[in-house]
């Protein structure tokens, strides 16, 4: 991967799904605007599917997106000294509201 890939947010459909833990923004909602989780693609204990689900999970209760909710990716951040960037700001990728959200329908 370049370097520039590492400092810009890239579609959901390019991101790994090997297990490895990423950055991932959290489309917009009526309950808040839009947010960036730590997720990998994994499969929760007690279902037949894989899916992307938050680290911080819990066995007991994972949070666990659905595709859409997904919208841009970014590798972690390294402690490599040649790969950090000082300064550097990422900026969020600009995600449209989904049409199905207006006037309260999303709930």
């Amino acid at each position: 991967m370049s370097d520039i890939a590492l400092l810009t947010w890239q579609p959901m459909a390019t991101a790994p799904k090997d297990g490895t833990r990423i950055l991932a923004t959290v489309r917009p909602t009526e309950q808040g605007p839009t947010e960036v989780d730590v997720v990998r693609w994994n499969k929760p204990r007690l279902d037949d599917d894989f899916c992307w689900m938050a680290t911080d999970s819990s066995h007991d209760c994972p949070i666990v997106y659905e595709n859409w909710e997904l919208s841009h990716w970014m590798p972690l951040p390294s402690g490599i000294p040649d790969v950090k960037t000082p300064g550097f700001v990422a900026q969020l990728p600009v995600v449209p509201r989904s049409d199905d959200e207006l006037d309260g329908s999303g709930i």
